[in-house]
């Protein structure tokens, strides 16, 4: 059914925040009887109906002026949802509606799922965030670290020197590995990457991957910068090798089947699940220079634990929740809570140097898989120290607050509009609350 909410509301002489809670009850029960999500009116857990209504509103507005097809929204407090929103439509070249339950790339949001895998190999003593990635992955060990030089003419060459210490697991999952990616900045080892088209898309298989990014310089010492990279794809890897099935096997046993998350796959071969991938505008279909958004449909050698999940709004939903739950749902545990609390603990010393484009933004650390709220201020929207979040390029995006036991998730296929819906959402959710949990911090 539709998650579309009337407005403006013809109700009577029913106070329209009835009105609103009521409809909007209505709307959550089909999504949540299917997922297991347990609800809520929006008054109930302090929030109002109409202030979330705006959300609606602004993302219909979006979709009648052409900036993206269609858009959903949900968004849990208290454990239990209390807002949905499905608007436009799928696939601009059909008029079909936008449902609920539709396929969305979810790109770097791939990264918390993977980062939480290899947390619960650690729990079980199968991998040890300190051992260096040669441990897993032999190929590393012969890894060296590109230095610029200038000569006298002003002609800059590569230098190639050992690293000051091995590259390790902790490293891979809090982006301090040396790795990058060749599209973000500017520099020799970048262009190096460009050249010998180091891109987790390619027709090889995530040992394959491994083997050739090992062979390329590092842009940093390990642990001395914070550059967004290639990092966690090498860690699905390392998954493999420590659990002994590929990244899909072992994220769909002990991740995706317990959780439910059905719809969550790296390819969509199927054809009757095909018809329900989210497409974005015919000129909105790159997510970079040369980089255009990858085809669920074609089934490829390499499942990228840094960015090849599809997955839908109530799968990543049920993921959250169980992470707000302190790792368990459903009566099943996945992670102790104190793995959790470890994971989104800031994990980047003042030491650390911040590439020019450190995404996590102000006001933000990174822990292991998600970027963590380090100050009430600084950041340009509201949110509580300890929120995490991570978005994705094509346009999805998630955050989780625990201090006002909040948890959003939205699903979009734009990456031109990935950056600028999102302070906009933050805004409107926040705009919504009506009882702070806690008192805002100072």
């Amino acid at each position: 059914m539709p998650m579309h909410i009337p407005h403006p509301l013809r109700c009577g002489a029913l106070p329209r925040r009835l009105a609103l809670a009521a409809l909007l009850s209505l709307a959550l029960a089909g999504t949540a009887m299917a997922q297991g999500l347990p609800i809520a009116r929006p008054d109930e857990v302090g929030l109002s109906p109409q202030r979330l209504s705006r959300i609606g509103d602004w993302l219909r507005a979006e979709v009648a002026a052409k900036r993206v097809p269609g858009a959903v929204v949900m968004v849990m407090r208290g454990g239990k949802l209390a807002y949905v929103e499905t608007v436009g439509q799928r696939d601009p070249a059909s008029a079909a509606p936008m449902k609920t339950d539709d396929l969305f790339r979810i790109y770097s949001m791939t990264k918390p799922i993977v980062s939480v895998a290899a947390m619960m190999l650690v729990e079980e003593g199968k991998l040890l965030l300190e051992a260096p990635v040669a441990r897993y992955i032999p190929a590393f060990a012969n890894v060296k670290v590109g230095v610029e030089k200038t000569d006298a003419q002003g002609q800059k060459s590569l230098e190639l020197v050992a690293p000051r210490r091995p590259m390790t697991v902790q490293d891979l999952m809090r982006h301090t590995s040396g790795l990058t990616y060749g599209f973000f900045g500017e520099g020799l080892v970048k262009k190096a990457y460009q050249e010998a088209h180091i891109s987790a898309s390619g027709g090889v298989s995530n040992a394959e991957f491994a083997e050739r990014i090992a062979k390329m310089p590092l842009a940093f010492q390990p642990g001395s910068t914070w550059d967004y990279s290639n990092a966690t794809d090498v860690l699905g890897r390392v998954i493999e090798v420590a659990s002994g099935q590929s990244l899909y096997q072992h994220l769909k046993a002990r991740l995706f089947d317990p959780l439910g998350m059905v719809d969550t796959s790296f390819y969509v071969p199927e054809p009757a699940r095909q018809a329900r991938i989210a497409e974005p505008w015919p000129d909105d279909r790159s997510i970079g220079v040369n980089a255009p958004v990858f085809d669920p449909r074609q089934v490829m050698a390499m499942e990228s634990g840094g960015g090849g999940l599809i997955s839908t709004a109530p799968d990543y939903a049920r993921f959250l929740q169980m992470l707000r739950n302190g790792g368990q749902l459903d009566g099943k545990r996945f992670l102790s809570p104190a793995t959790l609390a470890y994971m989104t603990t800031d994990h980047l010393n003042p030491a650390v140097v911040k590439t020019p484009l450190y995404l996590p933004g102000p006001g933000y650390g990174f822990g292991l898989g998600f970027a963590v709220r380090t100050a009430a201020g600084e950041a340009a929207y509201p949110s509580s120290p300890g929120e995490y979040y991570w978005g994705g390029a094509g346009g999805t995006y998630m955050w989780v607050d625990p201090a006002q036991d909040l948890t959003v998730v939205f699903m979009m296929q734009s990456p031109k509009q990935r950056v600028p819906y999102r302070s906009l959402l933050r805004n409107m959710v926040y705009g919504a609350i009506t009882d702070l949990r806690v008192p805002a911090p100072r």
